[in-house]
């Protein structure tokens, strides 16, 4: 079912909706910056600083598996921040999952390697690595819905293109800082020894930052009339998960197309790939480096206007249309990858986020308007992390296992377009719900079912 509103083109957004829209953009760049200069960190450093005694090829698989285990810890972050998010409100949920996130980063950079303390080491990065999963599982979604219920109904796609601009512009600045640690300021063996530990210290500078942008923000206005009304859920997971599972395995699985091929870049296979010495590339760090920012900035442009395109034509129309770019991405990137130049790196790259891009501009906006405003940010927040590991969570690891299975990448492009089948495939399950109301006097409506195949939950 779906539900338009008209509102005049010529509408001004308020001051307050200005604010949200820088906050969500920064503070989400912030949580994401410290997210992804691990991933970064884990295929260029790690599996010699941390695990080491494993050898190159198990090592390069333990440190991937490090990215992934914090995934496993995103539900339980989505679940503790669905909980008092659909209770207390989102914005106090924002802070802490911000302050969460910036201090472990932070801690990450002063850690002793296995060379000075042994086994624990990486166990200590592991415990940190798990604070960044439990951080990451309950910051989406607060900044999700805080960007959607503040929107007009008309720029809903818009207003939810902000925090998702803030994961690739994350990126971009997690790989100039790396390129600029590797390539000035601390080149060769001292990027190894001390040099990739800056970028998790410059993550204090961030959080202090994004800390204080997020308290300036008002609440939701629809959590607050649901407070106002007292219709708050008391149990919201068990809500959720009593009337609404089709609803989350659909929209996981709506992620975890996206997450899959987006974490090539995000977590670290593509750097490992092309610049291992042991591999069949071998090309140089920093300007690998400098195309995967270079990347992340289309991912970003594309971001943008997937997000506002999914206003004009629906969310679903504009999710369509991103699987099939996204499916020519991943044909075309390992033929690219593999001659071997980083021009030819680049444009696979390139064109890889042109559909990465076009599959996350509208997420945001689609899953706020899927669920009903009681149990909001639950729903949105589950299914995200729950994405995140059918996705992301291993596909650096499993791209490796795969290469050094089969002796070529074709495997892992067959992995990666059947991900993106995937995604299509939970997109036409899903009716598009572009415009619905999004309050909760408007719960009944909210409740006719989003899934193609039914008429009511």
């Amino acid at each position: 079912m779906t539900t338009s509103v008209s509102v005049a083109p010529t509408d001004k957004l308020s001051a307050d909706e200005r604010k949200v829209a820088f906050a969500t953009i920064i503070g989400t760049t912030v949580e994401w910056y410290d997210f992804f200069i691990y991933a970064a960190a884990a295929g260029l450093v790690f599996k010699q600083l941390f695990f080491s005694p494993a050898g190159n090829a198990l090592g390069t698989l333990l440190a991937f598996a490090t990215v992934g285990l914090s995934f496993l810890f995103r539900p339980l972050g989505a679940f503790l921040a669905g909980h008092f998010g659909d209770k207390y409100g989102r914005r106090v949920v924002l802070v802490m999952t911000l302050v969460c996130m910036g201090l472990s980063t932070a801690l990450i950079g002063l850690l002793p390697t296995y060379e000075s303390i042994g086994i624990l080491a990486p166990i200590l990065l592991l415990f940190l690595r798990i604070l960044q999963g439990l951080s990451a599982g309950g910051e989406w979604g607060g900044a999700v819905l805080m960007a959607v219920e503040h929107a007009p109904t008309h720029k809903r796609g818009r207003f939810g293109s902000f925090p998702q601009i803030g994961v690739p512009l994350g990126l971009l600045l997690a790989s100039a800082m790396f390129a600029l640690m590797s390539g000035v300021i601390a080149p060769g063996d001292a990027f190894i020894e001390w040099g990739w530990r800056i970028p998790f210290l410059f993550s204090i500078v961030l959080l202090f930052v994004g800390h204080w942008i997020r308290r300036t923000v008002e609440e939701s206005p629809v959590f607050e009339e649901i407070k106002e009304r007292k219709s708050a859920s008391k149990t919201p997971i068990i809500d959720l998960f009593k009337n609404h599972s089709t609803l989350v395995i659909l929209s996981a699985l709506l992620f975890a197309g996206n997450s899959a091929v987006g974490y090539m870049t995000t977590g670290g296979f593509i750097q490992n790939y092309t610049t291992d010495i042991n591999g069949p590339l071998h090309l140089p760090r920093t300007p690998i480096l400098i195309s995967v920012t270079i990347s992340a900035a289309v991912w970003l442009l594309f971001t943008w206007i997937s997000g506002g395109l999914s206003d004009k034509i629906g969310r679903r129309k504009t999710y369509i249309l991103g699987w099939f770019i996204q499916l020519v991405g991943v044909i075309a990137l390992f033929p690219l990858v593999n001659m071997g130049t980083i021009f030819s790196v680049s444009i696979g790259l390139c064109l890889l986020s042109v559909g990465i891009g076009m599959t996350y501009g509208a997420q945001s906006a689609f899953y706020s308007e899927l669920y009903p405003a009681s149990i909001r940010f639950s729903g949105v927040s589950i299914s995200y992390a729950l994405g995140a590991i059918l996705g992301g969570a291993f596909s650096p690891m499993i791209a490796s296992w795969l290469v050094n299975t089969t002796g070529t990448t074709s495997s892992v492009a067959i992995y990666l377009a059947g991900m993106t089948l995937i995604g299509l495939f939970a997109t036409l399950s899903l009716r598009d719900r572009t415009g619905i109301p999004l309050g909760p006097d408007h719960e009944a409506e909210q409740l006719v079912s989003p899934i193609a195949w039914k008429k009511n939950f």
